[in-house]
Parts: structure tokens; sequence; C-alpha cells
């Protein structure tokens, strides 16, 4: 039996996830065209947030789970704009002043330093707003039922009982003394939820057997919070610089991490075990998910 542990970075990994990251650059510039009139500003707002490249991973996870069911890569692209236009207006919304109060992002000025507080907060919900626009249209998928799944699953995922509740909770957290348990939960919707709806909705593009949706579901799960755990070790090891945001920012606001529960060394072998854990549920899947099980180790390896 292989130990998934042993898994190495490939180039494969890195050039499938180079070109997913174009090919969506490509295609956000698409949907989001620029447009005359004053209302444009709010445009350039949404373009400045979704076309500044990041890792792209959400992206990437839809496409390489399409991919296990033979689905059209045009389809799969508009299924993970759609869930990378939520990303990135949850990003906005997260650095604005009310929120995480950050003016660097991806080595940038926040939306909101580079606009204005309330262009952000328009862009944010603009961005969302077309998300499911996106994935209603027949171009994503030409079957309505299809469609409909598509979008519920995004509505699960960013919504209060994903995405958004988790961020409630992370604004809460310096007050509520998390343990362990409630660390996880915090961050499995904050940040797992997408990431676990990201492989659901290629699944749900290829009409993949429950079973199959939820074996994806559960590898992004887990690979949701090695992810999140690294971001805690990020916070500790690097500098603004290397991830191009601020760092520190946990510690000094008192907010309980995976770091400051396990220590450092105690955080980077939890993120290692879930990275085993998700590649452990592409078992069904078997070669095929070969990129997906590299991108689970990609998550706690990444310095930015």
């Amino acid at each position: 039996m292989t130990n998934v542990a042993a898994v190495e970075m490939s180039a494969d990994f890195k050039t499938v996830l180079s070109e997913i990251g174009s090919a969506m650059n490509a295609e956000l510039d698409r949907l989001l065209p620029v447009v005359p009139g004053p209302e444009n500003q709010v445009v350039d707002a949404m373009r400045y947030a979704a076309l500044d490249g990041g890792k792209r991973l959400r992206p990437f996870l839809v496409c390489a789970s399409a991919g296990l069911f033979d689905v059209p890569r045009a389809r799969a692209l508009r299924a993970a704009a759609a869930i990378e236009m939520v990303h990135c207006y949850s990003l906005v919304h997260d650095d604005l002043p009310a929120m995480d109060d950050d003016d660097l992002r991806r080595g940038r000025p926040t939306v909101h330093k580079k606009f204005d507080e309330a262009t952000a907060i328009l862009a944010g919900d603009a961005l969302l707003t077309e998300a499911f626009t996106v994935l209603a249209d027949a171009a994503t998928h030409p079957d309505g039922a299809v469609r409909a799944n598509l979008v519920a699953e995004l509505a699960h995922a960013s919504g209060a009982k994903g995405m958004v509740g988790g961020q409630m909770i992370d604004l809460m957290a310096a007050g509520l003394n998390l343990d362990q348990a409630g660390l996880t939960r915090l961050q499995n919707m904050k940040t797992g939820c997408l990431i676990a709806g990201s492989c659901r909705l290629g699944a749900i593009l290829g009409n993949a057997s429950a079973a199959d949706r939820d074996a994806l579901g559960a590898y992004g799960i887990a690979m949701g919070l090695a992810f999140q755990i690294a971001d805690d070790v990020l916070d500790v090891e690097s500098s603004a610089a290397e991830t191009g945001k601020a760092t520190g920012k946990d510690a000094a606001a008192g907010k309980a991490t995976f770091v400051s529960r396990l220590g450092l060394e105690g955080a980077k072998t939890y993120a290692r075990e879930l990275a085993e854990t998700a590649a452990r549920h592409l078992t069904p899947f078997g070669e095929r998910a070969s990129v997906l099980r590299q991108a689970a180790f990609f998550a706690v390896e990444r310095r930015s």
C-alpha cells in the first residue's frame, strides 16, 4: 500500500495549477467586462479584486474534480469563475475596517484602500450576485436541474451555515476562548466549506454519484482545515513581503489559533496529517486524482 505521505510535488500539479490560473483570469476578464457610465467604478473595483491573481486554488479544485467525470473544460471554468467570485468578494469584505481592517492583500492595496469603503462593499455585493448569474446560465450546463444543484451548493457553502457563519464566529473569536474543537468548527465553516464546495461543484457538473460527491467533499474539508492551519503557521513564521498580507495579527488580537493551541511543531504535524487524510478520501478515483492528491500537500507546504 502506498504511503500517501510520500506523494511529492511534481511539475504536473504546478503546470495544471498555472494553466487553470491563466484560464481563470481570461474567463473572469470575459465575465466582468468594463461598462460605460459612472457605474463602471464598481466594475473596476470588481475587476481589481478578481483579476489580481492569487493562487486560484478553488478554481483548480473545481476543474480537477470536474475532470474526474470528463466535464468539458468550458463548463468547469464557468463554475470555477463563480466560486472564485464568491471567494474574492469574501476577501474584499474581510479586509474592511469593520472586519479585519487590512490595508494589504496579495501584495497590493486592499479594495477599500484603492477605491473607498462604499465602493468596496458594493463590489463585494456585486461579485457575490454575479456568481449566481453565472451558475444559472445555460452555458454552465444545459440541464436546469444541474444548474439548480450548483446554485444550491454554492449558496450552502457560502452562507450563514458556511463561510459567512464562520466569519461571524471569527469576528467573535477573541472573546470565545475556543478550544481545538471550536477552532475546527470555525475553520471548517469559514474556509473548508468553500473549498469542499469547489470539489462538489465539479462533481455536480459531472452528474457524479452521491458517494463520489461526498468523497470529494470530505477531501475538501480535510484539505481546507490543513490549508487554514498552514495559514496560522505562516502568520507566525512569514513576513508580509512573503505572504502579501499583514502577519502576526491573530496573536496581537488575542485570537486562539492552531499554533497557540498545539504549538508551532504540533500545528505543522496536524496539518500534514490532515493532508494525508484528504489524500485518502481520493482512493475511489485512483490515479486520475493524482493532481488533487498533490494539491492537498501543496496546501501545507506553500509559503504564501
